[in-house]
């Protein structure tokens, strides 16, 4: 019997096997943001630690700047207090951060893949629980917490666990209006947020076979949604393709070496695993969030359910919903274009398909707000920006922006947001009773249109 990616890698990486059956082990790439990092190195100066290799740590600035302009100091006196810490900290213990200075910024997760960081068969550790992006490349990638950052920022290496894995099979060819964000959408929606605790999702099949990196990224951005601590895919020509030539990817001389590793760790034909659940990924529509929790999705044709439980009963409350109603119609306030879900350049190109001729709706507050500097200044060149104005939104600098809101861009009282982000908790979106309905860019941008949700299917058969 084969080994899948997950045993090759945790296994390369496993440096002892502890006491309590954790594994110690070793951080290939550990990533830092403003948020969860201050508190690390604090208590790094208080044991008199050094960071053990500054050279395998990297920063930017991404979860409170603000989008609208970046002038010193922040208006937001904590913003401007967590700036200044990451500033200082990588400054005195020798970490390459990617900041406003040198406008190489951006989201955690799409700044490190799109410099060559995030490569196969590495383990890398954030504080950050959507770190699951970065196995889109063949990695094991998993969020931590802040003493877990402090334990990799002293000695490389963390106490875990081993997960068991799950094959996700995604086979079939999407439909019109569908994407990647639709596809993990209803996975989560089938398993339920909690179907995978304990495990990490392998996600293969002909779909994913099909998908660009940019695709392959939303869908293990968002495994955590469904209780997977991991989300990976097995690298293969589009994962090395993407990677050459980015700044930290192996250089020419060691391309071939790098290669024949990352190749190496890819599932064996006869890997086994703990379970495995298939989905018909050409039997899929468009997915619009109508609740509280990534679960709580349906098909944009479809209708609110009934409360039949308390968690239902719940959300409906909160969203102010009825049940039965037609999740299509449903009107929005506002309209978000961005995050590490759905802020990369191939997001904006599909958003502006739809956006081209059109106009925002009269009432309606539309943001695009791209991931990282070079998506925007990508962007830019094909004059996508432009489009977006045209229609009627707002332009923004990189930024995590309005996904978790700790920053100037946040909802308003019970606003409803359509939002190509994450998670739809309760006040996620900065508004403790803001409501929001996840989907992607292709969607979001139709209900920008429309001012309400609509099934962007329809603005395909226009066009």
């Amino acid at each position: 019997m084969g080994k899948n990616l997950f045993q090759k890698v945790w296994e390369r990486h496993e440096v002892a096997r502890l006491s309590n059956g954790q594994s110690q082990l070793f951080i290939g790439l550990h990533l830092l943001h403003e948020v969860t990092s201050p508190q690390a190195f604090a208590m790094l100066r208080e044991l008199g630690l050094k960071v053990a290799y500054p050279e395998r740590t990297f920063a930017t600035h991404d979860h409170i700047i603000p989008t609208d302009g970046l002038a010193r100091p922040f208006k937001d006196a904590l913003a401007e207090e967590m700036m200044a810490a990451i500033e200082k900290n990588t400054s005195d213990f020798g970490i390459r951060l990617f900041g406003i200075k040198d406008n190489r910024y951006g989201v955690i997760h799409i700044v490190g893949p799109e410099e060559g960081l995030t490569q196969p068969g590495m383990t890398i550790a954030c504080g950050d629980s959507h770190t699951a992006t970065h196995g889109a490349f063949g990695s094991i990638a998993f969020g931590v917490g802040t003493s877990q950052v402090r334990d990799i920022l002293a000695t490389q290496t963390m106490g875990i666990a081993p997960f068991k894995v799950r094959n996700i099979v995604l086979d079939g060819k999407p439909g019109r209006g569908v994407y990647s964000k639709d596809m993990v959408l209803a996975v989560i929606a089938r398993l339920g947020v909690n179907g995978g605790l304990g495990y990490a999702y392998e996600f293969t099949g002909s779909a994913v076979d099909s998908m660009s990196m940019e695709a392959r990224m939303t869908v293990c951005n968002m495994a955590i949604e469904g209780g997977a601590r991991v989300g990976y895919m097995n690298p293969d020509e589009t994962t090395f393709e993407y990677l050459k030539g980015r700044p930290y990817a192996p250089s020419a001389d060691r391309w071939e070496e790098a290669l024949a590793y990352w190749k190496s760790v890819a599932s064996d034909k006869d890997a086994a695993f703990d379970d495995t659940v298939k989905f018909d990924v050409s039997a899929m529509k468009p997915m619009v969030t109508w609740g509280i929790t990534p679960e709580m999705a349906v098909p944009v044709d479809g209708n609110i359910p009934a409360a039949s439980t308390p968690a239902v009963k719940e959300a409906l409350e909160y969203m102010k919903f009825k049940e039965g109603a037609p999740v299509k119609g449903t009107k929005v306030d506002v309209v978000f274009i961005g995050s590490c879900t759905n802020g990369r350049i191939e997001d904006f190109r599909i958003a502006a398909e739809i956006l081209k001729g059109n106009k925002v709706a009269r009432g309606v507050r539309a943001l695009a707000v791209p991931g990282s500097v070079i998506v925007k200044e990508q962007a830019e060149k094909e004059g996508l920006d432009e489009i977006f104005k045209d229609a009627g939104f707002e332009w923004r600098e990189p930024g995590c922006s309005m996904c978790l809101a700790m920053n100037p861009d946040k909802l308003v009282g019970d606003q409803v947001s359509a939002s190509t982000s994450n998670r739809n908790f309760k006040g996620r979106q900065g508004s403790a009773s803001g409501r929001t309905m996840l989907v992607n860019p292709a969607m979001a941008a139709a209900a920008a249109i429309e001012g309400a949700i609509a099934d962007v299917r329809d603005f395909m058969e226009d066009k």
